[in-house]
């Protein structure tokens, strides 16, 4: 029984399909699964069918990522191009997230995360081949000779080279009959890629005082500026910051332990682009965005009365309620816009709808807000109002630098970790009114409220009603 038993646990030694039907219920294999012989007599194991059937994904299950806007499906091959490489990086300096690219070029997002994080987020430099090396050109001009039986000395002279380069060439590359250019060619571009060390890597002394700086929470930029002045006298302790930086973020030359990115004051393990930021592209971005560099000069220069800028004022975590402000540039006139429902995009475009629609035509020309989501619903809010809307840059809050210094102010009547919650639409009326009312100034000492009704009423009737 023992020796039947191991029999029957050996499906390597075939013994056709009669045995193995003994062995194992084959009957409930399929008969794709199942091929008794090949054309060519041979079995084949059962065992591999069954491991290669494919499956189709579950529907509802495939995520919308894979695919991108014009319908092209991921592709699951394996690394990278070199076209898709390069495109990567000329996406990325153009500020557009890791996600945003994968799906532009229909890969995964984690291939291109990957690929940028192998490399800690810096581009590569561009290979070049030197000016001495031989060209395909060249080659091709090698291998025309092979063939016309030219010597090593002729061959030479027709290409301006010293026979001795065209002997090694030869030779290096399997002699006369077996040379090819096109693989001469390559093999003398794989062997070029020989990294020079750097010179964190020649020097032990400079790499432990760059290691015990980083330590104690110093910037690559302060260990450069610390090392001219601590050795003055050796050129061999000097580097520049970029340097640490690639020795700490580019991993295959080793020079520095990825740990050491833990005392860098973001803590990165890549470089992140200037431009690139979450608010800018992938998931979340508004559509048909105005950036605020396209909103007219005379938005800028506060002349014109009209233009706007908003943000929401949030409570505690404890309750979703929020506050919507308007300020107008060039009077500080401040609407207050309560949201007990906190900021859904539909509500908040309602509600501001709502209330700039209080004032005359004259005083509604633009609006500028941040990419924040709750101005989603920004085209919907334009249509109803006839206000422009025009988006800050990504942490940019001097754009709307009166808006931020009103917000400073409410923050006197609703302090920061306040609940927002039980607050009311004449709650917010009577914030607005006092703050109306406060003499500013850049208004030469006049309130907000006074400057208002100087531009609906004429200055006439302002005075007299002093």
């Amino acid at each position: 029984m023992a020796a039947n038993g191991r029999n029957l646990l050996r499906p390597a030694r075939f013994q056709g399909p009669k045995a193995l039907d003994s062995a194992f219920n084959l009957a409930a294999l399929s008969a794709d699964a199942y091929r008794p012989a090949t054309p060519e007599g041979r079995f084949e194991n059962p065992y591999k069918a069954l491991r290669s059937q494919t499956t189709a994904a579950p529907p509802k299950k495939v995520s919308d990522l894979l695919t991108n806007e014009g319908g092209a499906v991921v592709t699951r091959v394996y690394g990278l191009s070199e076209a898709e490489k390069d495109a990567v990086w000329a996406m990325r300096s153009e500020g557009l997230s890791e996600r945003e690219i994968a799906r532009r070029l229909g890969r995964l997002a984690t291939s291109v995360s990957r690929y940028v994080a192998s490399l800690g987020g810096i581009r590569p430099r561009a290979r070049r081949r030197a000016e001495r090396c031989l060209t395909f050109a060249e080659r091709e001009e090698i291998s025309r000779g092979i063939a016309r039986g030219d010597s090593d000395r002729q061959i030479g002279r027709r290409l301006g080279r010293s026979h001795t380069t065209i002997a090694r060439e030869i030779n290096r590359c399997g002699g006369r009959r077996r040379y090819r250019a096109h693989v001469a060619d390559r093999e003398a571009w794989l062997r070029a890629r020989r990294p020079r060390p750097t010179k964190l890597e020649l020097c032990p002394q400079l790499r432990r005082a760059v290691e015990e700086q980083l330590s104690k929470e110093h910037s690559p930029e302060q260990i450069a500026g610390w090392l001219r002045l601590a050795y003055p006298d050796n050129e061999a302790m000097r580097l520049s910051h970029e340097t640490i930086y690639r020795a700490l973020y580019v991993q295959a030359r080793g020079t520095l332990k990825r740990e050491l990115t833990q005392h860098l004051r973001k803590g990165r393990a890549k470089r992140y682009a200037r431009s690139q930021s979450s608010k800018r592209s992938g998931q979340g971005r508004r559509t048909d965005m105005v950036m605020i560099s396209e909103r007219p000069p005379e938005v800028e220069d506060r002349a014109v009365p009209g233009h706007w800028e908003g943000d929401l004022l949030m409570g505690n975590r404890q309750s979703p309620a929020a506050i919507a402000t308007l300020v107008e540039r060039s009077t500080r006139y401040c609407q207050l816009v309560a949201l007990p429902d906190g900021p859904d995009a539909e509500a908040v475009a309602a509600a501001l709808a709502k209330s700039i629609t209080t004032l005359p035509a004259q005083l509604r020309r633009s609006l500028t807000w941040d990419q924040g989501p709750e101005m989603a619903e920004h085209r919907s809010f334009s249509v109803k109002t006839g206000v422009d809307v025009y988006f800050c840059d990504p942490q940019s809050p001097w754009q709307r630098g009166s808006n931020e210094n009103t917000n400073g102010l409410i923050r006197q009547y609703f302090p920061k970790g306040q609940s927002l919650g039980g607050v009311t639409q004449e709650r917010c009326d009577e914030v607005a009114a006092r703050l109306n009312g406060r003499p500013r100034k850049t208004l030469g000492f006049h309130t907000p409220a006074q400057k208002l009704a100087e531009l609906i009423d004429g200055p006439e009737t302002t005075v007299a009603e002093r």
